[in-house]
């Protein structure tokens, strides 16, 4: 039976009377045959109560009975909120799934007992236990309360194009790599709208099942009142407008992000690429797949990158695509990676080689993936006079001329056969946002209007007397 591990965030504010039983309950999770590991990150939200002394007293009592469990205790200084106490916990969660767990006794951890299942046997990213669906039990009281979070979710429905009957769930559970490459701004109840809205956004597996809930009265300590769903209300316009869905990396990945939105751009580029691609195709650096959905089908195509966060989101594309393999390859050393492989007709590598301190070695090995008479199709960027903030931001070591585009050739066994000057019409963007303004990003208009715009630019492109942002170089590989 396949193994996973759990990390269970319980973020803690004035709950001295439950959070202790709250806590015990926990263990129940070492029934789960699926886990073999159970990691409790307890946040201490800066209560004001005798909640800190009482956990303490527990994790001393209690902490050592089971060798299954760890446990980790953080306190805040200052009150900043449950999605700030759930940030917090984050930082140390080491397990591949992570699932939030109120220091109250409304949710029941028997349920996350059915949630873990799904992540091995349906390969989910996340599953979203459902107060509202059919359920064993549950506590009747508050109509009006659940009339407002059954709003919620159909209006974050609206906006995420999911149909979830439960978006202000406490019990969400989400793989842990995915949810620590997700930006969280909300330091309150708001996290719930701004997650589920991301997840979607990153085009997550989301599951839901029933679980049973014992809601408690506002006398018993509920802290949610209307004033957080007006804020959870304006939160889900907000995050439903953001494209704030990649934490900041070197991989440049909040622009990746955007670009996948500009479909009419890379069906452009798709188009020039085509006469020179066949049908057992290697791509290298293909990123979250905004081109890799352009170019399939094909015969054989193996989608590559070293970026895992990259490499999750584009083996989704995989379920209904048996021609399509996606895998781990970093162009540096591909020796591992060409063991027990076919050598490719084509090898694409679109903005990738000048990321890299030895371009030329990334050639040669470009080669050595090659079969002889194969074509390598190499995108770059143009002009070093171009280089700017976002440059740097995406991890451009250099930009290329014509000359340079030659010079790749040398000590291997590529020729090149031609030089095709790609996006003329962005070198003027690319230098007022990169060169004058120092920007680190696209705007979501700029990208919008460009996609709307690339019809035209495709016609006129050729026709306009500026340098192109890129050269596509064709290469071909000979005995």
């Amino acid at each position: 039976m396949e193994k996973t591990s759990l990390s269970v965030i319980v973020p803690v504010y004035n709950e001295r009377f439950l959070v202790a039983k709250s806590l015990n309950r926990l263990f129940v999770l070492d029934e789960s045959p699926y886990l073999e590991k159970i990691q409790i990150i307890i946040v201490n939200d800066c209560s004001d109560d005798e909640s800190p002394n009482i956990i303490k007293e527990f994790l001393n009592d209690f902490s050592q009975e089971n060798e299954k469990f760890e446990w980790i205790f953080i306190s805040h200084e200052k009150n900043l909120g449950k999605g700030k106490a759930i940030q917090t916990a984050l930082k140390e969660a080491t397990c591949e799934i992570t699932i939030i767990h109120d220091a109250d006794l409304e949710y029941n951890p028997k349920d996350i007992l059915r949630m873990i299942p799904l992540f091995i046997e349906e390969e989910a990213d996340a599953v979203f236990g459902s107060r509202f669906t059919v359920h064993e039990y549950r506590r009747v009281l508050m109509f009006r309360h659940e009339l407002g979070n059954r709003f919620l979710t159909f209006i974050s429905n609206l906006i995420s194009n999911l149909n979830l009957t439960d978006m202000e769930t406490c019990y969400k559970a989400v793989r842990t790599r995915l949810l620590k490459n997700i930006p969280i701004k909300s330091n309150d109840f708001r996290f719930e709208p701004e997650l589920t809205i991301k997840l979607a956004k990153r085009n997550a597996k989301i599951f839901e099942i029933p679980i049973n809930y014992s809601g408690r009265t506002y006398q018993e300590g509920k802290k949610i009142n209307w004033i957080d769903g007006v804020k959870a209300m304006f939160a889900i316009i907000k995050f439903g407008f953001s494209d704030d869905i990649f934490v900041e990396d070197e991989y440049g990945s909040r622009i990746l992000a955007r670009l996948s939105k500009a479909d009419k751009f890379n069906a452009w580029m798709a188009e020039i690429l085509n006469p020179y691609i066949g049908q057992n195709v290697l791509e290298i650096g293909s990123g979250i797949g905004n081109i890799t959905r352009q170019l399939i089908p094909r015969t054989k195509y193996v989608a590559t990158d070293i970026n895992e966060y990259y490499l999750d989101i584009t083996r989704k594309l995989m379920a209904d695509k048996p021609y399509l393999r996606v895998e781990y390859l970093d162009i540096n050393d591909v020796t591992e990676f060409v063991k027990n492989k076919a050598a490719f007709d084509t090898v694409i590598c679109l903005n990738v080689i000048e990321h890299l301190d030895d371009d030329l070695k990334a050639m040669r090995n470009i080669a050595y993936l090659m079969a002889d008479n194969g074509r390598a199709v190499v995108l770059v960027p143009r002009g070093q006079w171009l280089f700017g903030s976002l440059d740097i931001v995406l991890g451009h070591k250099r930009r290329y001329s014509e000359q340079a585009i030659k010079n790749l050739s040398q000590s291997t066994s590529l020729k090149l056969e031609k030089i095709i000057p790609f996006n003329r019409i962005s070198s003027i963007p690319w230098f007022i946002n990169g060169r004058v303004f120092k920007k680190k990003t696209f705007g979501q208009f700029q990208i919008f209007f460009m996609n709307l715009l690339t019809p035209v630019f495709k016609l006129i492109d050729r026709f306009i007397p500026l340098p192109s942002l890129s050269y596509i170089a064709v290469f071909k590989k000979y005995n």
